[in-house]
């Protein structure tokens, strides 16, 4: 079981982080016991971190995210986004490399995205979208993201455990079902938390105590829930001796997560508020108490099997590590949510775990080795391969087993030739009412709503996929338009296979809403 202040049977000093063998297995990068104040970074790890070469994780890192930017990739392609994520982050980061205000007018005309989720940092992309103002460029600096965590945590576990284990937990590390699911689901905020959370677990693990400080820091700007993660990175350094430092840090996190949910997005909301607790306390239209909502953090299957195989993927070593606790703050959202997008194994929710969980495995192990209890120690020498087999044998079932699929590469099918020819149709510029198929294909040069979410604004453009999956066929496209915007009159402009493209004939509003003095 996780354990703050074993390692094996051994007890450490008050003051110092448990001394590790180098195991009967490891080789000459191995770290060595240390028995240094906590307050020093120990010279064994530095002299292992000096060992251990860096050119085959960059390697390694390379070719994932090669593989995750051809996923992401082909996807876009062949117009499959799964959600209207993309090209809500892409009006988000066209809004800061132009020095605007973070308008979505995806989410509603005029909608600040920071009264939604609090996210400044993907203002980082602004200098890659000046040189490449596509949506493509956010799916390209996932990739690397993710990629860099994977670098960090393999290189970091072979400083730990020495031998050939750094490149096993790469190999399940990279094919994690958290990171396949979250390269699927299209770019989110937290691709940054993915390599911060890394390094903030390897300079816990190699007792470089305010690195882990600093890197922490930019968290809480990630999204708003991640102030609680910085809290227990705190509580960890407190526990690990640093006590000013940890208190800080975790009084740092409280205060920030606090802040941004009661004031900051509040503030820059529309309505006033965060919007997101109604996923804990509502069910639908029936209120839910907070009682009923923790009673029920197990009332699902689909929860208890998302558990499962989270900790089953590091074969369950990450329970030996103190590490695991960075994951309960968003794992404790999640099963209070009362929505079944947040519970299981799909979408990105899980993709900020990995890191941790990964890094929890190394430092599981490296307690484990010297165990006196036989069986943990023995075991202790196989979870490595063990969890990068599970890995391995995942992957089948996963996202990446469709880079296999000749099918995966054919993007001039019928139905992306007609997606295509339907984007032709639009102007450069105009103002778009559309779906999710098109959507983030629009966001670069037209100003882009979601069908039935911009009343009143008369756009230039109605385009749809009458496949799209409606609750209700649409028959009448050019109807369906008018009774979107009963104040204009639409034509059909274009049609081909199941897209169809509507113009406005009558004159554009005077006033626009979410847009200031009109156009």
């Amino acid at each position: 079981m996780l354990e703050l202040n074993k390692s094996g049977t051994d007890r450490p000093e008050s003051g110092r982080l448990p001394a590790q063998g180098p195991g009967p297995d490891a080789g000459s990068d191995a770290v060595a016991p240390d028995a240094r104040p906590v307050g020093d970074a120990p010279a064994t790890a530095e002299a292992a971190a000096e060992r251990v070469p860096l050119r085959p994780y960059l390697i390694a890192g390379a070719i994932l995210c090669a593989l995750y930017f051809l996923y992401s990739y082909f996807q876009y392609s062949r117009f499959g986004s799964p959600s209207w994520d993309l090209g809500i982050f892409e009006q988000e980061v066209r809004a800061y490399a132009g020095f605007d205000a973070p308008v979505v007018d995806i989410k509603g005309p005029g909608y600040l995205i920071l009264g939604d989720h609090f996210s400044p940092i993907v203002a980082l992309l602004a200098p890659l979208y000046w040189l490449w103002p596509s949506a493509e460029s956010l799916l390209l600096a996932q990739a690397a993201l993710f990629a860099l965590g994977a670098v960090v945590v393999g290189r970091t576990t072979q400083q730990l455990l020495g031998g050939r284990s750094g490149l096993c937990v790469t190999v399940a590390y990279g094919l994690s079902w958290g990171i396949q699911e979250a390269v699927k689901a299209d770019f989110h905020e937290i691709a940054f938390a993915v390599p911060l959370l890394a390094l903030v677990c390897r300079a816990l693990l190699l007792r470089r105590w305010t690195a882990a400080l600093l890197w922490s820091l930019p968290l809480v700007l990630v999204k708003e829930d991640l102030g609680a993660t910085v809290a227990v990175v705190g509580f960890l350094l407190f526990v690990y001796g640093r006590r000013l430092q940890g208190a800080l840090l975790a009084a740092f996190g409280v205060v920030a997560f606090v802040v941004t949910l009661v004031v900051l997005i509040p503030a820059a909301s529309s309505a006033g508020r965060y919007d997101y607790w109604t996923k804990i306390d509502k069910k639908g239209e029936q209120d839910v108490s907070m009682l009923d909502s923790v009673l029920g953090v197990l009332n699902s299957s689909v929860k208890i099997e998302m558990l499962v195989f989270l900790l089953g993927i590091t074969a369950f070593m990450a329970l030996r590590s103190p590490l695991t606790l960075l994951i309960i703050p968003t794992l404790g959202w999640r099963l209070l949510s009362q929505d079944s997008n947040h519970w299981g194994m799909v979408w990105h929710y899980s993709a900020i775990l990995m890191p941790v969980l990964f890094l929890a495995l190394a430092d599981g192990v490296r307690r484990s080795r010297d165990s006196h209890r036989p069986w943990l120690a023995s075991y202790a020498k196989v979870a490595v391969p063990v969890a990068a087999a599970v890995a391995v044998a995942m992957t089948q079932h996963l996202p990446l087993r469709d880079l296999l699929r000749p099918e995966t590469y054919r993007t001039d099918d019928a139905r992306s030739q007609a997606a295509r020819a339907a984007l032709d149709a639009i102007p450069v510029g105009s103002r778009v009412e559309t779906d999710i198929t098109l959507m983030a294909h629009l966001t670069s040069d037209r100003t882009v709503y979601w069908v039935g979410g911009a009343p009143g604004t008369a756009p230039d453009i109605v385009a749809i996929n009458l496949d799209f999956g409606w609750s209700r066929p649409i028959q009448d496209p050019v109807a369906y338009a008018q009774q979107l915007h009963p104040e204009a009159r639409y034509r059909l402009k274009h049609r081909g296979g199941s897209f169809v493209v509507m113009e406005r004939t009558t004159p554009e509003p005077a006033e626009i809403p979410g847009v200031r003095g009109g156009r």
